[in-house]
């Protein structure tokens, strides 16, 4: 007897294999009629939005008293037949509008060089998820549905392959980041978070911009890999025959256009981290990071407020959002908490007396958190405050005074000796932004990579190398300067209520 299963399988594996046979039946009798199937250059006077928004609201008789003309094009993602006429329905980049085509006004139109076909005959070489221009005037049925009655059409692209099973047919996840162009047919929704993402990232430059800050461009392969406490991803440059490694962060090269005076300057651009993926971490992702000459940590913290809350006026038109289930206000002032209180709140520990790595990690065993044998003092406290800490941040908060150890390139904090003058930003748990008045000092800077290079050599990969071109360059002189890095993609997560990274990310990286 065979197995159900294996009998649905096999049912599904002809039905395609009809399908995909029918559809080069239709490909083949366009070509023998002399179509070109693959279309070319077609003139759009409206969009399907366009129309629905001015003349949804008129009736009948107005609509067609005088006759407004129209040219779409689209995918066409329903056809139905109803005797001498038929109804589709026409996807395009704004949304679906319904077409009609009707067999006394088609039947005469010859399609190029169709050898005596007409565009009525010619419906019936059409495939759900064809590309198609059409031409004709505004109607609207009895139902009240504005329609375009079609005078002409053509064919702009075949599909060989079906679309997801009835338009709505593609809901797995895991199939859904695979296969995003899919995703953004079958799931209408999917779209407007991307359309939500630019407008992010567009009232982000419109703050920033409107502070006079300059956006640029800097190199995404790195000699040195810095910037950023992480594992980076190594490639070989063979022209030049030296190893290369892709940016864990924007920051050196900023810095660096700081030195040569570049007063006010940010960087909206990709990062690579060869990290685990969850549901907030791709191994790329997108980071904001801006550079202000004469700030420091206040002004970054004004910045980085100014910039969520017009994130959310622009997109929602409101500072209110609700994410994994926490209620969340982005409008009311940011809190402030002390790092070291937060560690003594919550882990026991007080780290500005005692940061004593066996004493950090008997927190770790006590508290089943997980840190590798012989774990520096940095990785400890990370681990600690990950662990204790970050899943209580609930509403916005800037947790202030960082260790040393965890901050290399952050300047000293002047009233607490071993603490540097630090912000990170936590929302819903998640970190959002890291800020530093930025350490201008290329003596302590040297002093501090060095003693990185030495966590480095002890087995640490995510320890800063020196960086002695940047060394270098530091000595001719930095301003006093404030620095943020704020993640794009959690931003636009949070603005959108999106449950994953990959909910954000057009094309996230997957398993095999």
């Amino acid at each position: 007897m065979t197995d159900p299963n294996i009998q649905d399988n096999l049912s599904e594996h002809e039905r395609l294999s009809d399908e995909l046979e029918s559809r080069k039946g239709n490909l083949e009798k366009l070509m023998g009629l002399g179509i070109d199937p693959w279309g070319g250059r077609f003139e759009c006077t409206h969009s399907a939005s366009d129309l629905h928004a001015r003349f949804d609201g008129f009736d009948r008789e107005k609509l067609e008293a005088p006759e407004v003309q129209v040219s779409m094009a689209g995918r066409l993602v329903a056809l139905r037949e109803h005797g001498k006429v038929k109804f589709g329905n026409l996807l395009d980049g704004s949304g679906t509008i319904q077409l009609f085509f009707k067999i006394d006004v088609l039947s005469g139109s010859a399609v190029g060089q169709s050898g005596g076909a007409n565009q009525w005959e010619l419906l019936d070489a059409l495939n759900l998820g064809d590309w198609i221009g059409v031409g004709g005037t505004l109607m609207k049925t009895k139902t009240g549905e504005l329609t375009v009655r079609v005078g002409e059409w053509r064919i702009l692209a075949k599909s060989l392959r079906p679309l997801p099973e009835k338009y709505h047919g593609l809901k797995d996840k895991e199939l859904r980041y695979r296969f995003r162009y899919l995703d953004l047919i079958a799931n209408p929704e999917v779209r407007e978070v991307f359309l939500a993402r630019t407008e992010v990232v567009k009232a982000i430059r419109s703050v920033l911009d409107a502070r006079g800050f300059i956006e640029v461009e800097t190199p995404s392969l790195h000699k040195v890999a810095g910037g950023a406490v992480a594992r980076p991803f190594s490639t070989h440059h063979n022209a030049l025959d030296i190893d290369v490694f892709l940016r864990i962060s924007i920051e050196l090269h900023l810095k660096r256009l700081m030195i040569g005076g570049f007063e006010r300057v940010y960087e909206i651009g990709r990062v690579f981290r060869n990290e685990g993926m969850d549901r907030d971490h791709n191994p790329e992702f997108t980071m904001l990071e801006a550079y202000q000459a004469f700030g420091n940590l206040d002004t970054m913290r004004e910045l980085t407020e100014e910039i969520c809350r017009e994130a959310f006026r622009r997109v929602r038109g409101s500072t209110l959002t609700n994410f994994r289930g926490n209620e969340i206000d982005f409008g009311a002032e940011f809190a402030m908490r002390d790092f070291s209180e937060l560690i003594l709140q919550h882990a026991g520990i007080d780290i500005r007396s005692n940061r004593d790595r066996a004493a950090l990690a008997k927190v770790c065993k006590e508290r089943e958190l997980e840190a590798e044998e012989g774990a520096p003092i940095r990785r400890l406290i990370d681990v600690i405050f990950d662990g204790l800490v970050q899943p209580n941040l609930i509403q916005p908060t800037f947790v202030m005074n960082y260790p040393v150890e965890v901050s290399p390139l952050a300047k000293p904090h002047p009233d607490i000796p071993g603490f540097v003058q630090r912000f990170e930003l936590y929302v819903a748990g998640h970190e959002l932004a890291n800020a530093f008045t930025e350490l201008n000092d290329p003596v302590d800077q040297r002093m501090r990579f060095q003693q990185q290079a030495l966590l480095r050599a002890a087995g640490d990969d995510e320890a800063h190398p020196v960086d002695e071109d940047f060394l270098y360059a530091l000595e001719h002189g930095m301003p006093p300067a404030g620095g943020v890095g704020l993640g794009v993609d959690r931003l636009v997560m949070l603005v959108t209520g999106a449950h994953s990274i990959r909910d954000v990310i057009l094309f996230p990286m997957m398993r095999q």
